[in-house]
């Protein structure tokens, strides 16, 4: 680079356009190639900015702040305010960021945004605001966006920490930071179960943009995760979100097929918290990927002896991979009714009947019913859950043939509410195998006909505008419209089919032609046409001329050539047809004439034309 230096005007350029390209492509470390202008000309202050953002770009804000401070009479606050100000805030020093940004003569959008950033950092929620508002209000580019999530991100603010009954700003929910922030402001009201349902939709507006393109999305986050290195993070987050932050980067590793990376970040983390339970998900989850579900499933069953109070969380992903494995479902089964703490709860009860009528082992499914219930029974008696359970267990029984074993859940059933008729029937019909006299007695208590009945008047529902597509009965028919319908029967029973015409000459006592459907020259009695009495004259017309039927009269060709019209059913018609492939006809399936040739040409030998 000192050749380069020492090169003049020429150097210079060259030098200038090698990080211009460094710049459009991202690429800011090989950008510092400017730290080379700067020992042609120490005072220039395009360099000096560039170096100074080179070295903001790649996270070295003390660096860059240096630069500044150095070089503060070519770099003055006009020049340099946003950088200056950035660095500083960048370095957790808010109240100097702050006098930056005032100092500066012109407030530019960039000052502007910074300036609602670092009153927010100062807990000036409502100069903040004020600042949001001012910028959405007067500015148009393509960050209008990010700065609606700000401005809903200091209502938050203002609704959690000031207990502020926030404003509504009309803001429309298209991102899930917008939701979010949302569903904090409404925490902070205590309004949880509105807060919750904005967290719901905010979580899948979340999975459908990360859902979108996730190879892209796998990228980004490898950027996002390097920015997290940079200096004077761990001062904006509390140790809870820098966990999280090196769980992230252990994810990141086992999704981007880093195994050993994967195992170094997990191990590390688990080593700094032995009782936390993720990073041992994350080691099975990448021997999973390697198809080592048995060593992963011992790392589990192990962390779950270790560690007793994480058992269930543990038993149910061991329970996962042994589906996922392969391996029979009735051991997934047990695994997961070993889980005390969960075998009353409705999802398991759920899974687990699923998955038992999954294997028909019915009896299993209605002993997992019958647990339940007994649980229930004993610590929440009157619970929706409990007779939701029933419920459910009656159904199962019933669907599966077992009424006598419904019997009991039904009774409770129609115990709880005795004017549940569809239970009532349900119970008479499940008496009416094991008790039919019990049948009977409960019979009783079923509503009378006349009370379930509709009472429904039939002929003015079918008279009605309404009824379109009716059967009407021929004895409610009255007056022009029975007319009507009898003459349209008259006419009906007048009709009669058209004889077909018959010949002039026909004869009814002659038995009929039976080829008389053939043409004339398919029929065995044909003889062809008779020859005109007028013969071709010899000698006529110019001279050197032949006439059309002068080859009739070459005696050679006449012995050797087929007639051009044999005779149906002739020796020459055989031959004709063993040389010749007339066309193709459609004719009447099963014509005597055509039987007849179809035989001669068998017996020939010949080759099938017809």
């Amino acid at each position: 680079m000192a050749a380069a230096a020492a090169g003049g005007p020429g150097a210079a350029a060259a030098l200038w356009s090698e990080v211009n390209r460094c710049g459009q492509n991202g690429d800011f470390a090989r950008a510092l190639v400017v730290r080379s202008l700067l020992q042609i000309s120490k005072d220039d202050v395009t360099a000096l900015q560039c170096k100074v953002v080179c070295l903001i770009q790649n996270g070295s804000f003390k660096e860059a702040l240096s630069v500044i401070n150095t070089h503060t009479k070519v770099l003055s606050s006009d020049v340099i305010a946003f950088e200056k100000a950035y660095c500083e805030y960048r370095l957790n020093r808010i109240e100097n960021a702050l006098k930056t940004i005032q100092s500066a003569s012109q407030q530019t959008d960039k000052l502007k945004e910074l300036y609602g950033q670092v009153l927010y950092r100062l807990e000036r929620y409502d100069d903040c605001l004020a600042a949001y508002r001012d910028l959405i209000r007067n500015s148009q580019d393509e960050y209008e966006e990010e700065r609606k999530t700000n401005l809903s991100a200091v209502v938050a603010a203002q609704s959690t920490w000031e207990r502020v009954m926030p404003e509504n700003l009309g803001l429309r929910e298209a991102t899930y930071e917008l939701c979010y922030n949302n569903a904090c402001a409404l925490i902070g009201q205590g309004k949880l179960n509105e807060a919750m349902k904005k967290l719901q939709k905010a979580e899948e507006l979340c999975r459908q943009s990360l859902s979108e393109d996730s190879d892209q999305n796998v990228f980004d986050s490898k950027k996002k995760v390097k920015l997290t290195n940079a200096e004077g993070v761990e001062h904006k987050l509390s140790k809870k979100q820098l966990q999280a932050i090196e769980f992230n980067k252990a994810l990141l590793a086992m999704y981007t097929n880093q195994a050993e990376q994967c195992r170094k970040l997990s191990a590390s983390l688990q080593s700094q918290s032995p009782e936390h339970l993720l990073p041992v998900l994350i080691q099975a989850a990448q021997l999973c990927r390697e198809k080592q579900h048995t060593k992963a499933i011992g790392l589990l069953q192990d962390f779950a002896e270790q560690h007793p109070a994480n058992a269930a969380e543990i038993k149910l992903t061991m329970a996962q991979l042994k589906i996922a494995q392969g391996i029979p479902v009735t051991k997934a089964c047990m695994i997961l009714r070993s889980i005390e703490e969960l075998q009353h709860k409705p999802g398991m009860v759920s899974a687990l009947v699923t998955m038992y009528s999954h294997e028909e082992d019915i009896d299993s499914a209605i002993e997992v019913f019958t647990q339940a219930i007994q649980w229930y029974q004993q610590f929440q008696p009157e619970s929706p859950v409990h007779l939701s359970l029933i419920r459910e267990a009656a159904n199962f029984k019933l669907k599966h043939g077992r009424k006598k074993e419904a019997i009991s859940d039904l009774e409770e059933l129609w115990k709880q509410n005795p004017k549940d008729v569809h239970t009532l029937a349900q119970l008479i019909s499940a008496y009416s195998l094991a008790d039919p006299e019990k049948a009977k007695v409960l019979s009783k208590h079923l509503p009378s006909s006349d009370t379930m009945s509709l009472k429904v008047d039939v002929d003015a529902l079918e008279n009605s505008h309404g009824a379109t597509y009716v059967r009407k009965k021929a004895g409610k028919l009255t007056g022009d419209s029975q007319q009507k319908e009898q003459g349209q029967g008259e006419v009906k029973k007048k009709k009669k089919k058209k004889k077909g015409k018959l010949p002039k000459n026909y004869d009814p006592k002659v038995t009929p032609d039976p080829e008389r459907w053939l043409p004339m020259r398919e029929r065995s009695y044909y003889r062809g046409r008779k020859k005109g009495k007028k013969k071709d004259q010899v000698g006529k017309g110019t001279q050197g001329s032949t006439t059309a039927g002068s080859s009739e009269l070459d005696a050679s060709r006449t012995a050797s050539s087929p007639p051009t019209s044999p005779r149906p059913g002739s020796a020459a018609a055989v031959s004709a047809a063993s040389n010749v492939i007339p066309p193709r006809h459609q004719k009447p399936a099963g014509a005597p004439a055509t039987k007849k040739k179809q035989q001669q040409k068998k017996k020939k030998g010949g080759k099938g034309g017809w």
